[in-house]
C-alpha cells in the first residue's frame, strides 16, 4: 500500500513537469494563401514542422529589408544545423502591390531557399491586418495615400503543433542564436 501511495504522489509531481516539456502557446488559425510561384500554401503544407513567421512588404524603406536580411541568415543557421522539418514563412503586409512575381524578386534578393522559405500573399489588406492581430498580436495599419504599412518587427515561433510559442526582435536586436535555441526545444 505504501508503494501505491508513494508511486501516486511521485506521479501527482512529475505529471505537470512532463507536460511542460512541450510547450504550449496560442493556436494559429488555419489559412490558404499562395507562395512567390503562386501555388496555394496553407497552414496544412506546416504540419508537423516548426516555423518562423515575419510580416514585410517588398516596397517598404525602413525594417522590411534588414528583417529579411535577418531572416536570410536564420535560413542559413537552420540550414547548417540540418534541420529539414524547419520552415520560414514571410507574409506580405500589402498584397495589392505584392503578387507573387514581385515577392519572388524581392525574395531572391536575399537569397532565400523557397524549400523551406515561403513568401505568402494573395488575400486582401483587411483580411491579413486581422490575421495578423489575431493570430500574432501584430498590429498592421496601410492608411490611404501612403505606400508604407505600419507593423511590427517581432520573428515569431511556432511549433509543430501550430502554436505559436514565442517572438524575438526581428531588427535591431536581433539573435539568431536565441531564435535557434527556441527551434532546438520544439524539434
Amino acid at each position: 500500500m505504501k508503494r501505491k501511495i508513494a508511486l501516486l504522489v511521485l506521479f501527482v509531481f512529475l505529471l505537470p513537469a512532463l507536460s511542460s516539456c512541450a510547450p504550449k502557446g496560442d493556436p494559429v488559425e488555419h489559412f490558404q494563401f499562395k507562395d512567390q510561384d503562386g501555388k496555394s500554401f496553407s497552414l496544412d503544407d506546416l504540419k508537423g514542422k516548426v516555423w518562423v513567421a515575419d510580416f514585410i512588404f517588398t516596397s517598404c524603406k525602413t525594417v522590411c529589408p534588414p528583417m529579411t536580411m535577418h531572416m536570410s541568415e536564420l535560413q542559413e543557421k537552420i540550414k547548417k544545423a540540418g534541420y529539414k522539418d524547419v520552415e520560414l514563412v514571410s507574409f506580405s503586409i500589402d498584397p495589392e502591390v505584392d503578387t507573387p512575381q514581385k515577392l519572388k524578386q524581392f525574395a531572391n534578393q536575399f537569397h532565400s531557399d523557397f524549400s523551406m522559405w515561403h513568401f505568402l500573399t494573395g488575400y486582401s489588406q483587411k483580411k491579413i491586418e486581422k490575421f495578423a492581430m489575431k493570430n500574432f498580436k501584430n498590429p498592421v495599419a496601410k492608411s490611404d495615400g501612403n505606400d508604407q504599412v505600419v507593423h511590427g518587427t517581432s520573428f515569431y515561433v511556432v511549433n509543430k503543433d501550430g502554436e505559436l510559442i514565442k517572438d524575438f526582435d526581428g531588427s535591431a536586436d536581433f539573435d539568431a542564436e536565441k531564435i535557434m535555441k527556441e527551434i532546438e526545444k520544439l524539434r
